[in-house]
């Protein structure tokens, strides 16, 4: 998909100085933070262990790294990181081959971007294979670009994927509109200078500078995001 993209510290012609939208991908667009956790606990009871419910709030919206990592040291399970990846990504695919929810609000937001020609990008903190495989759902022609937690030298909550994305697009972070649902992606659009707008998921987060809380993207639209740009300036 091809985007026009407003030159640096320039507004729209709607007086506004937003520049690009952000958006990540689980529990943000489509609704599958529960599918992540449903494979974590499955293919563990198939090792033999059980999840405690208290560590999906620790390994949601995180690098696959981190949660597996997270998991095995938290059962002392006998897998590897590289395999225990491969059973989670494996298991999450079958789900969404099957099944792919959008969230509320989600398939209209992506519209209205594309309708107006808004440089639009999907930053998300699972691997490659899988966001090409939500991406064909989704519909690859409403993103500009796409950015896998494995194509970073660091992933969320490491401001490198939302930087690597405003770079793609040639636009300044601070003019970027990022949405998250999650604290660890909320934490990279912060640290990457962007203006937040968080959804909450799983865990509830608190609002703070630069950061608007919302309840559902059925609130989120051209408008709202247009005027976040325009109250900082």
């Amino acid at each position: 998909m091809t985007s026009t993209v407003p030159a640096l510290g320039t507004r729209t012609t709607e007086g506004s100085a937003l520049q690009a939208v952000l958006l990540d991908m689980d529990g943000t667009l489509v609704d599958t933070e529960g599918f992540w956790w449903d494979v974590e606990c499955e293919v563990f009871a198939s090792l033999g262990h059980t999840l405690d419910d208290s560590w999906r709030q620790v390994v949601v919206g995180g690098p696959m790294s981190r949660s597996a990592g997270f998991l095995i040291e938290a059962t002392g399970a006998d897998i590897d990181l590289a395999e225990l990846t491969v059973l989670l990504n494996d298991g999450f695919e079958d789900r969404i081959d099957h099944a792919l929810p959008l969230m509320p609000g989600a398939a209209r937001l992506l519209a209205e971007l594309a309708e107006h020609e808004i440089p639009t990008a999907l930053v998300s903190a699972s691997h490659r294979r899988i966001i090409d495989r939500v991406l064909a759902r989704l519909g690859p022609q409403h993103f500009a670009l796409s950015v896998a937690g494995d194509e970073v030298p660091r992933t969320k909550p490491h401001p490198d994927p939302y930087l690597a994305a405003a770079a793609g697009l040639g636009a300044d972070p601070l003019r970027c509109a990022v949405v998250e649902d999650t604290a660890t992606g909320v934490a990279a659009a912060e640290a990457a200078g962007c203006q937040v707008v968080a959804v909450p998921s799983v865990a509830p987060i608190a609002p703070a500078v630069r950061r608007t809380v919302v309840p559902s993207l059925e609130v989120v639209d051209l408008t709202f995001l247009r005027g976040l740009m325009t109250e900082m300036l």
